[in-house]
């Protein structure tokens, strides 16, 4: 038996079902059809005729076989999914130099002495909680404008700057 091989390119060619229409303007001449009909039976008065039933069915007929039409070898639908594409897409691509593709890491080297003070925990000092006499009288000095509340922000800390006012 010979084996021949298949070039990718005859492979990606859409079959031809009847005459020249492939299977996926098949199936947009055939969705109105499934589609109308499942409207007929849903919309109000069910199961029997009403005008804006056949305007519905009119033009989702129109819109599906408008989009099954071919052009330079593929169908509309097609055309209209690449063009929502490229206008979807991100309008500046902003280029990283400091990306880490082809980097070469060198393995850190563990140290051989460490002082004991460097693996001691750091203490971090506790915040001493605010009585209700207190909240409340911050509060109030947070809500007059004179105050002139203000949040700077700095390596690992933020600043909350009030000016002081007199009561």
């Amino acid at each position: 038996m010979k084996v021949t091989v298949v070039p990718a390119q005859v492979t990606t060619i859409e079959d031809r079902i009847a005459g020249s229409l492939g299977l996926s303007q098949i199936l947009l001449l055939a969705a109105p059809v499934f589609s109308g009909s499942a409207l007929y039976i849903i919309l109000p008065p069910t199961m029997h005729n009403a005008p804006y039933k056949l305007v519905v069915f009119a033009l989702l007929l129109l819109v599906c076989s408008l989009l099954a039409i071919r052009i330079k070898g593929k169908i509309l639908l097609l055309w209209l999914v690449v063009i929502f594409r490229y206008n979807l897409r991100p309008r500046y691509y902003v280029y990283n130099k400091n990306s880490l593709a082809n980097r070469e890491f060198e393995e850190d080297l563990p140290a051989e002495e460490e002082n004991e003070q460097d693996k001691a925990p750091v203490k971090r000092s506790r915040l001493p909680a605010l009585g209700t006499a207190d909240v409340v009288r911050l509060q109030a000095i947070l809500e007059n404008p004179a105050a002139n509340l203000s949040f700077k922000a700095n390596k690992g800390g933020l600043h909350v700057l009030i000016t002081e006012v007199k009561e």
